[in-house]
């Protein structure tokens, strides 16, 4: 992961367009504009429902972080949502299955993790063909939400999605939790700090784009994650 690519995602929902991407990160006190766009844009960084919390994964899956994170969830009787790459998923077929039966809902990222405003149109429709037929012969499932990588579309991808109904959601908190610099302390207070109802949290499942062994803190975290958003009176649900 670049460091342009840090940057772009340090403002999730600027990422609809690049020009956005580069004017949040230019300017971070016009972020407050950005919910006028996500209507028109069908671009989510909420549940559905306005209620309780989503709990969201990135990037897998990844044959330890993956199950890992599985055995926590399970601990807990949360369910929650895989955004499954699809080269991760022809690695370890088996893997996202395991996901999709244990209950989560299984949700499409792409088939190579790349910075969309770097792609052809041609390209992000190749990429998102690719990932949903991955996906899809792997789990038996067929996506329903979207979300692009490092949080950031395209016109094309954008377009794609509208067509072919999927529901575009971003997050509206985040663990940072891909930094080698992260501990399972600043991943539980950066994703659970101001959380409120109809909150979506991101995490990641997987260390291919992100440092070595960051899945090992966000696992460390992740029962810290669950125990905060209970004490806050939030309860998990399907975004």
């Amino acid at each position: 992961m670049s460091n342009d690519d840090h940057r772009i995602r340090a403002t999730p929902i600027a990422g609809v367009l690049a020009a956005a991407a580069a004017a949040a990160y230019a300017f971070p006190a016009l972020t407050g504009a950005w919910p006028a766009l996500r209507g028109p844009l069908g671009v989510e960084d909420t549940t559905e429902s306005g209620r309780g919390y989503a709990l969201t994964f990135d990037d897998g899956p990844h044959p330890q972080g993956t199950p890992a994170v599985l055995e926590i969830l399970a601990g807990h009787r949360v369910r929650s949502t895989f955004f499954l790459v699809g080269e991760q998923v022809r690695r370890d077929p088996a893997l996202a299955r395991e996901v999709a039966d244990a209950g989560h809902q299984i949700a499409l990222h792409c088939d190579r993790h790349r910075n969309l405003l770097r792609l052809t149109p041609w390209q992000v429709r190749e990429d998102l063909a690719r990932a949903v037929d991955s996906i899809q012969a792997a789990t038996g499932r067929a996506p329903e939400l979207y979300r692009p990588p490092y949080g950031i579309l395209n016109a094309a991808a954008l377009r794609i999605a509208q067509r072919r109904g999927y529901r575009t959601l971003l997050w509206s908190h985040w663990g940072r939790d891909w930094e080698a610099k992260a501990t399972a302390e600043s991943i539980t207070r950066l994703v659970t700090g101001g959380t409120v109802e109809g909150s979506v949290l991101l995490l990641h499942d997987a260390d291919d784009y992100s440092a070595p062994g960051s899945w090992r803190r966000t696992a460390q975290a992740l029962p810290r994650v669950l125990e905060s958003m209970a004490e806050r009176g939030l309860t998990p649900t399907m975004p």
